[in-house]
């Protein structure tokens, strides 16, 4: 259509040409457009070699054989500590293990628990004090004595 119109009025077509036509940059800001450029191919080819690093690493862990080594040793939830993966020996996994411990702790009488934690050998115990105060004591049940007090609140 537009080239139908063109045809018969030739001075609107050179008019056209003129008016998309762009001025040249000066040099100054070529060079700047060049840098740009070449800024982005060298980015775009960094970010292509990291792709298929990552990619190629990912390719390599699948495919390689799991070690015989690290499945044969059991890793136990206790950290610190080993777990046997033979079961056969019963008697000396008995032998292994601690004593049960029991033991009764003494709070004050309304103090509430609120939060409790085990580490090791101790356990760190949150409580909420009748008259409104927080502490939080330690206690080693193995010893069955009391590590640690503290008294959270206002002091007065």
């Amino acid at each position: 259509m537009q080239d139908h119109y063109y045809q018969e009025h030739p001075e609107q077509q050179q008019y056209a040409a003129q008016a998309y036509q762009e001025p040249p940059l000066d040099p100054a800001m070529e060079r700047v457009r060049r840098k740009m450029i070449r800024l982005l191919i060298i980015s775009i080819g960094i970010m292509v070699i990291g792709l298929i690093a990552v990619l190629s690493a990912v390719v390599y862990k699948i495919n390689q054989a799991p070690d015989t080594a690290e499945s044969e040793t059991a890793q136990s939830d206790i950290p610190g500590q080993t777990a046997k993966k033979d079961a056969q020996n019963t008697e000396d996994k008995a032998a292994e293990l601690p004593p049960m411990v029991e033991s009764q702790l003494e709070l004050a009488p309304g103090t509430r628990l609120l939060s409790q934690s085990l580490s090791g050998n101790l356990v760190s115990l949150e409580t909420l004090l009748p008259d409104g105060g927080t502490e939080i004591m330690i206690y080693d049940y193995r010893q069955s004595r009391f590590v640690g007090r503290m008294r959270l609140g206002n002091l007065e």
